[in-house]
């Protein structure tokens, strides 16, 4: 008799409620090997996906979406809610990767995804935003927040719990601990929450409600009366949870891996009158001996080998990650003055300053998933004749716009900003893309931003930073750099200098970061192809741009071409208009940069570039486009 699959009979959640606790076993297992395969070849959540699995077909069985509602925190632990919404399919083979499913929920995959999410902390507002619209509309479906206790480290987060109680009286929080979230969770919080769970009075109430819920008929009603009793008698021998100060009504711990126990609560939980928490304990990466050993690691992954689950790893000799070069340089350059201190949000390892951490640990602060805060609190270490370095993705500190205007840049504060990840993130998406961060830093007042060419331009430009006595922030891409040697010492660059690659007189191309090889490629086949002697400029500096060396060429030169890792709209091609039109020179300028609208995942760094037109062949043939209609326009003047 072959072997009883579940999974692939299910074409959706309504498959569900049929199901007998032996399918359902089975089922979790199907479910954890159909990730573990996905995500050996594409690379993803592991962890946090391995360890929701009951949970989601818990929620799947009690609720019926997509009437009810679900908000993800960060969403990326949705690929469980995936397999049962009908998306187990090639689309899932291809999860992260050109024509598969999104690694993030995404409202426009799928209409069980009430609210798609990428970043950390947005659950509970957007929820009870959703919970507004269905009292106003008279509606009767439940909405739940699924948030891991990491969200709770988030500003966003704890503005939420301060309106929900007055704003709505039905409204049911999942709170998904398991103890970590891209690092080890950090700050107050993490200590409460650990708290509640080691705490007997709560234990042993859950524990009691947990038996009479499975054992005797009427268990609501019974539940009720211990909720009650609990929040009646605790305060004499334990302080009542923060949730129910807030007035949120607190059930937990509850037992995160029970099918039969999370449905029985979930339940419970629709007939409340009043909002509720349900405090689950999972555990990241269940079912995977490796995820559990080393749960950071596995958070997010690349492709790995199914049997051992040991990393694909880059070829040897592959040149550093741009994210590895940031962290030595920073440990040797905090070694050498003592004012220099590195601020991460929650990502250590992903931004590099986990050797800052190992090396000089009173002088690395993590904040948790809190980028306003860290960036504040760097204005604050400045004032203090401190030197700080926030290390934050480019995607992510788009959440701090504010404290960077407001308390950095206006006091004209010596804070640096290392931007990992700035350019594209290609197999998490528009979410996780650093496309804009020109956009939205070039327009404030003192900010001195820069982009280097290699791994050692990156070095210089972090000095410089330093040393510059203003805000100033560096961005780069993800992954490996180019393998050029580095100075053993960085030295500072002038400030507002571009370098001068190529010297000719036709055109002039400027640009940024990994366009710059580029660029170089395309003059060398212009010359080739056209005869035309073209300049090439390593930009470097966005703000201040080099505006010398730029109106000089604007004056010697028939033409300016501009290449960019950003959106086009208010980036580098922009300033250098803006420059231009400032001096009253009319000249044609061709700018190659990201179009207005959110791009989408993909296999790789180029296969979205070609997919957007930023490829090698399909930019040479809109350069000869745009050189011939400069010579029409001209020849048409000259007639």
């Amino acid at each position: 008799m072959g072997k009883k699959e579940v999974l692939p009979r299910l074409k959706g959640p309504a498959d569900l409620k049929g199901l007998s606790s032996e399918d359902l076993d089975l089922l979790c297992g199907e479910i954890r090997q159909r990730i573990i395969e996905a995500t050996a070849v594409n690379g993803g959540h592991v962890g946090p996906n391995l360890g929701v699995v009951e949970l989601t077909i818990a929620l799947h069985l009690a609720f019926d979406t997509p009437k009810d509602s679900f908000f993800w925190d960060v969403s990326h632990q949705g690929y469980v809610h995936k397999l049962l919404t009908g998306r187990n399919d090639e689309r899932f083979d291809k999860i992260r990767k050109s024509g598969g499913l999104s690694g993030f929920l995404s409202r426009e995959e799928s209409a069980h995804d009430a609210f798609g999410a990428g970043h950390a902390g947005t659950a509970l507002s957007s929820a009870l935003g959703k919970c507004l619209a269905r009292d106003l509309n008279d509606g009767d479906e439940h909405v739940v927040a699924i948030a891991g206790d990491a969200a709770f480290t988030c500003g966003i987060t704890l503005e939420a719990l301060n309106n929900i109680a007055c704003s709505t009286k039905k409204f049911i929080l999942v709170l998904n601990d398991n103890e970590w979230s891209i690092a080890k969770n950090v700050g107050a919080f993490s200590k409460y929450f650990n708290e509640l769970i080691t705490n007997p009075v709560y234990s042993r109430l859950h524990k009691d409600a947990g038996n009479i819920l499975s054992k005797i008929p009427g268990g609501d009603a019974l539940i009720k009366f211990i909720s009650k009793a609990k929040r009646d008698t605790k305060e004499l021998i334990a302080p009542s949870s923060i949730f129910e100060k807030l007035g949120i009504r607190y059930l937990g711990p509850i037992d995160g891996h029970d099918v039969k126990g999370m449905v029985s609560f979930f339940e419970f939980a629709k007939t409340s009158n009043e909002p509720i928490v349900l405090h689950l304990l999972t555990q990241k990466g269940k079912g995977f001996p490796v995820a559990l050993e080393e749960p950071e690691k596995w958070h997010g992954s690349g492709p790995f080998d199914l049997d051992t689950g040991t990393p694909k790893q880059s070829p040897q000799g592959s040149p550093p990650k741009y994210q590895d070069v940031f962290g030595e340089c920073l440990a040797g350059l905090a070694k050498d003055d003592e004012r220099i201190v590195g601020i991460t949000a929650a990502m250590p390892s992903g931004t590099g300053l986990d050797l800052l951490e190992r090396e000089i640990p009173d002088r690395f602060f993590d904040v948790g998933i809190a980028e306003e805060h860290a960036v504040l609190m760097a204005a604050g270490l400045a004032t203090g004749n401190m030197l700080p370095v926030c290390a934050i993705y480019s995607t992510f500190l788009q959440r701090a716009y504010d404290p960077i205007i407001h308390d950095v840049c206006l006091q004209n504060l010596p804070v640096t900003f290392c931007l990992d990840r700035a350019g594209l993130s290609p197999n998490d998406g528009p979410t996780h893309h650093g496309l804009f961060d020109l956009s939205y830093l070039r327009c404030i007042p003192n900010a001195i931003i820069m982009q280097p060419k290699d791994e050692d331009e990156l070095q210089d430009m972090i000095a410089t930073g330093i040393r510059s006595g203003s805000p100033a922030f560096v961005r780069y891409p993800r992954g490996e750099g180019r393998g050029v040697e580095r100075k053993e010492t960085p030295v500072p660059i002038e400030i507002g200098k571009a370098e001068l690659l190529r010297d000719g007189s036709d055109c002039s191309i400027w640009a940024l970061g990994g366009f710059v090889d580029l660029a170089v490629e395309i003059a060398t086949k212009l010359e080739a192809t056209h005869r035309l002697n073209c300049s090439v400029v390593n930009a470097r500096f966005v703000k201040p741009i080099d505006e010398g060396l730029l109106l000089s060429h604007a004056r010697n030169h028939g033409s300016i071409i501009t290449f960019e890792d950003n959106v086009l709209a208010g980036g580098f091609g922009s300033a250098v208009l803006e420059t231009l039109e400032r001096e009253g020179i009319r000249l044609p300028v061709k700018r190659f940069g990201w179009p207005d609208q959110f791009v989408e995942h993909g296999d790789s760094v180029s296969s979205l570039r070609q997919a957007h037109g930023l490829d090698e062949d399909r930019i040479m043939a809109e350069i000869e486009r745009f050189l011939d209609l400069k010579r029409h326009s001209a020849s048409s003047l000259i007639a």
